[in-house]
């Protein structure tokens, strides 16, 4: 039977890509944004299938539906410092009321609920690979720590509503993620480099190149979404790493964009900003062993693909 899922965060980028799965599985999604970092040309087609519906809404504030869900996935907030960091007090509200409101649905309508939290509950890590029992290094007092505290904060919150009241959790730690949609001027690695490279302008890297992330393509991660939120061990909550182990220094990105857009941009080095992160690479054996995870997407073909969708964007 069809299930109806709730997706707050739907009109961004992992949201939008999350969406369109779901309605390639046959499910109804109601789409729930209120497009301060979403975008309608995101879910533009969506909108023509009848079993997707958006709603206009900001999670800072209670959410009431006509219909019950099934299954709530809670992806509101801002993901990149430029967003997260534009009304530092907004994001680490719309983290913790959008995750207190959703489990107040998913709490009313007995439906499970996945919270996407993320690597920097990490922080700068001390240990590495992260695993899942790892605490983190997290500044709690930094220009980050609206994001960094938000997350972490939501992931509490979901974990005392399932032992309090037993509300059907599931929180993953999404570690970083790329491709199609992201926004032009969001700020992230990926996103800068290609734009910059596409335009021909230098490619900024902040410190010295070293410091490494690990890329994961957006449509892997979101398969990686659904199949955790489908998990039906008993007991079974996470928090479950999800992402890639393809790690990558920030020097070797910035070759592969130049190489694979055909651009003579330069690179120049700028100042690490606070609290950034050295290293970032998911240990990804809990995941494995309670789902099929399989990594689909190599680096360089996810880059070739998200160069031509900027390429397009560029290009309009």
């Amino acid at each position: 039977m069809n299930k109806t899922i709730l997706v707050t965060g739907g009109a961004g980028f992992i949201g939008s890509h999350l969406c369109e799965k779901l309605l390639e599985m046959g499910e109804h999604v109601i789409c729930m944004d209120n497009l301060f970092t979403g975008r309608m040309e995101n879910i533009l087609e969506l909108q023509k299938n009848p079993n997707f519906a958006f709603i206009n809404h900001d999670v800072t504030e209670e959410i009431h539906l006509d219909k019950r869900v099934d299954q709530i996935y809670n992806l509101a907030c801002p993901a990149s410092p430029i967003h997260y960091q534009y009304d530092a007090i907004k994001t680490i509200k719309t983290n913790f009321l959008g995750a207190l409101h959703a489990l107040g649905v998913a709490k009313k309508d007995h439906a499970r609920i996945l919270q996407a939290s993320t690597s920097e509950v990490y922080g700068n890590p001390m240990v590495h690979p992260q695993s899942e029992e790892y605490w983190g290094n997290v500044n709690p007092i930094g220009v980050r720590s609206c994001y960094d505290e938000g997350k972490r904060a939501a992931e509490t919150l979901c974990f005392d509503y399932h032992r309090m009241l037993g509300v059907d959790i599931r929180v993953i730690r999404i570690f970083n993620t790329y491709g199609p949609r992201m926004c032009i001027n969001d700020g992230r690695v990926v996103s800068n480099f290609i734009v910059q490279a596409l335009r021909g302008e230098p490619i900024t890297i902040y410190g010295d190149g070293s410091q490494t992330r690990s890329f994961c393509f957006v449509t892997d991660l979101v398969n990686g979404m659904i199949q955790v939120m489908n998990h039906e061990e008993e007991g079974f909550t996470g928090p479950v790493n999800i992402g890639t182990q393809q790690e990558i220094s920030m020097i070797e990105l910035a070759g592969k964009v130049i190489k694979l857009s055909g651009s003579k941009s330069e690179i120049v080095y700028r100042e690490l900003p606070q609290d950034d992160p050295v290293r970032r690479k998911p240990c990804l054996d809990y995941l494995k062993s309670i789902v099929p995870w399989d990594e689909l997407i190599p680096v360089d073909r996810g880059l070739e693909t998200t160069i031509e969708y900027f390429r397009k964007v560029l290009g309009s």
